[in-house]
């Protein structure tokens, strides 16, 4: 039974995972071709399309009754897009240069919405007004950063054309999403009743690092193309809606949980690698030593989270 669980869990975050593929590609396109900026397409499409597994992750678990599993897996999230996914960046780029709108605008933000996501998960248990505090945030946080710069709309002779395909795979997206959540957290569920181990540290680590698969790949393809500015900013981005967001969302329907893993282990190491992050980018430059370093540090704490050492 327990390999039948675990087959499921794979093949289900292989359908999630293609599915955003899917969704981000075709939402794209179509978005520059209704005359958005590049830039707009880019935070807003590219930057919460990578996160869109999460997302419908927590919605999922919160239609079969595991709201636990929502906190946890943003938390997760973080956790492994930056020590795993800027630490794999920083060691292919070899090392990764910090612009100044990163430093300017994305570093306060995303150190505004760790802290505030802290303050309202500390106390075991997120609720519908907290819920409603962090998801009007990320509001105010999207807007700040769309009309921050001045992003122009695309010329009409250079927008892309939409296909029959394009539509096909949006379609197609949607359903991997929604499908895929669905017995991704139908098999953490059962996999934690198997092996007797709390949702929570499942979520915090397997659904964590599955469902940060889009950011990694994103960021490693733009690391080796040497582009920074992409490789960071999509974790900034990714790392801000998962907080306010990916749990905002789902505490709007249902009070969150947080178990003990996830309060006593999850949330320190999500201090820690944000104040790492921060630290890393105000010094305007990640090298491939301090990659090494967060590459560490997540083996660390995937130790501590199943008690290996």
């Amino acid at each position: 039974m327990i390999l039948f669980w675990i087959a499921v869990f794979v093949v289900s975050l292989l359908v999630l995972v293609k599915g955003a593929d899917f969704l981000l590609g075709s939402s794209e396109k179509i978005g520059l071709a209704a005359g958005l900026s590049p830039f707009v397409v880019g935070v807003v499409i590219v930057g919460l399309g990578t996160s869109f597994p999460e997302l419908i992750s927590g919605i999922s678990a919160i239609l079969q009754g595991a709201p636990e599993i929502v906190a946890a897996n943003a938390i997760g999230s973080n956790i492994a897009n930056i020590l795993l996914v800027v630490g794999f960046s920083a060691l292919f780029a070899r090392r990764l240069s910090v612009t100044k709108d990163l430093i300017d605008i994305e570093i306060p933000l995303l150190a505004v919405s760790t802290v505030l996501f802290v303050g309202v998960a500390i106390d075991g248990s997120i609720t519908f007004v907290e819920s409603l505090i962090i998801f009007l945030t990320y509001q105010i946080y999207l807007l700040y950063t769309i009309f921050h710069r001045d992003g122009t709309e695309e010329p009409a002779s250079k927008r892309p054309k939409v296909t029959k395909k394009d539509i096909l795979l949006l379609i197609l997206g949607v359903a991997g999403l929604v499908l895929g959540a669905k017995y991704l957290v139908l098999s953490v569920i059962s996999l934690s009743e198997i092996l007797n181990i709390a949702t929570g540290a499942i979520a915090l680590a397997a659904v964590a690092l599955g469902t940060s698969l889009p950011e990694l790949l994103v960021s490693i393809k733009a690391a080796k193309a040497g582009n920074a500015e992409v490789a960071l900013g999509n974790i900034f981005g990714s790392n801000a809606f998962n907080l306010l967001m990916v749990v905002g969302i789902p505490g709007l329907f249902a009070t969150l949980p947080l178990d003990e893993k996830t309060v006593t282990l999850g949330i320190p190491v999500l201090l820690a690698s944000t104040f790492l992050f921060i630290v890393s980018g105000i010094s305007k430059r990640i090298h491939m030593w301090e990659g090494a370093m967060y590459l560490m540090v997540y083996i660390l704490f995937i130790g501590k989270l199943f008690n290996l050492f």
